[in-house]
């Protein structure tokens, strides 16, 4: 990316963020789906940093087992650390392991962004499982006196445990720890062992509410989730389809809901509602449909806006919970068994364009571009797939 990368650099000149990188990445064979998300990850600055935090928490991680948080962790850290601000890495690394690790990414067909984000993410709680276990089963051999990352723990005569304090990483995530679930039991579990690194900003919980239409008796049930899946709808909004996410739905005939109070069967409105939401939204926009007519998926070109300022009004709390876009995954193509896969990044005010090797700046005005298409045939392919938002606090992103 030579010239590319000079033109990059002269377009920003002066305004070239002080210590930021902008590096395209290899393909190695109808690996864009992989670059497409690596870039939305790497511009997520906060993941960014845990990960980066992470990393040099833990120096001797080329003498451990490698996995795809090493593999990852080691990939960023390249990137950040290149003396030039501009050029090509490949991730070599770290698509060999995913290869190794999952026969579903092994063969060079068009693969799905938004299944490997999903397993990427999920992979990195599985590891960082592991991890935090293996840290409490050494720490509750060790000595009683004990310091962690974020600060001294210690343990009374009666070999009862005192809370650790307070730090600016509870702060930053207490409340999207709600203890009740699996990954935020784990996040707790890192955070009290000392792991820099969590992946609560991407936790957020549903609630799942059914009102019984006889006694009245509204029942909840919580669930997390790192990614909200979106039906869409032609020249829709991002508003209208998280609107139709949590509209009600009425339970009757061979669909009736069984109340406790009643101990019957009964009519029922059931809601599914944003309970707390992430730091980090990732929405991912159902572009494929399976058509029984067709027996087969379809691509849904429907255009649908996404705004770089987002309030979600719909939720249980934190009714005006602002976000900001930062990043888009976008779909090339017209089906989804092939295609090819880029990403648009904010960074630092500047809207960057990456395909593959290939970075350029683009103008802000050009997002617009990937909404998707008014008619439902058009020369217009590139759409937009997943969008990462996030949390706005006080006017700035936090």
């Amino acid at each position: 990316m030579g010239a590319a990368g000079s033109k990059l650099e002269k377009a920003l000149g002066d305004q070239f963020p002080e210590g930021e990188r902008y590096f395209g990445l290899e393909n190695f064979g109808n690996t864009c789906y992989c670059n497409s998300v690596l870039q939305a990850l790497y511009f997520c600055v906060p993941f960014r940093e845990q990960l980066l935090d992470y990393y040099s928490n833990n120096k001797n991680l080329a003498d451990a087992d490698e996995n795809l948080l090493t593999c990852l962790a080691d990939l960023f850290v390249q990137i950040s650390s290149q003396k030039k601000k501009t050029g090509v890495i490949a991730p070599k690394r770290f698509v060999q392991r995913l290869k190794k690790q999952n026969e579903i990414f092994r063969s060079y067909m068009h693969q799905d962004a938004h299944e490997f984000l999903n397993y990427l993410l999920n992979e990195l709680v599985d590891i960082l499982e592991k991890e935090a276990s293996a840290a409490k089963s050494d720490q509750e051999t060790s000595s009683p006196t004990e310091k962690i990352a974020n600060g001294p723990t210690s343990v009374q005569a009666n070999g009862v445990k005192k809370e650790p304090l307070v730090t600016w990483v509870h702060k930053n995530f207490q409340v999207y720890l709600p203890g009740l679930f699996k990954l935020g039991c784990l996040v707790l579990n890192t955070l009290e062992l000392g792991l820099t690194f969590s992946l609560a900003m991407y936790i957020g919980i549903l609630t799942n509410e059914t009102k019984c239409l006889r006694c009245e008796t509204v029942t909840a049930r919580d669930e997390t989730f790192l990614d909200l899946s979106l039906d869409i709808e032609q020249n829709s909004s991002i508003t209208s389809c998280l609107k139709n996410f949590s509209s009600t739905e009425t339970l009757n005939a061979e669909d009736k809901f069984f109340c406790d109070k009643c101990c019957s069967l009964q009519e029922a409105q059931k809601r599914m509602k944003i309970k707390k939401p992430p730091h980090i939204l990732v929405i991912h926009l159902k572009r494929f449909k399976y058509i029984e007519q067709l027996g087969r998926y379809k691509k849904l070109s429907y255009r649908v806006v996404f705004p770089l300022e987002l309030k979600l009004s719909n939720t249980v709390e934190d009714a005006d919970a602002e976000y900001s876009l930062f990043a888009v995954v976008v779909h090339v193509g017209s089906g989804p068994n092939h295609g090819h896969y880029v990403s648009l990044v904010k960074s630092h005010n500047h809207w960057l364009f990456f395909d593959d090797e290939n970075v350029e700046m683009i103008d802000e005005s050009a997002v617009q571009t990937f909404f998707g298409s008014a008619q439902e045939y058009s020369s217009n392919t590139d759409h937009g797939y997943i969008l990462f938002y996030e949390r706005v606090s006080n006017g700035s992103t936090s």
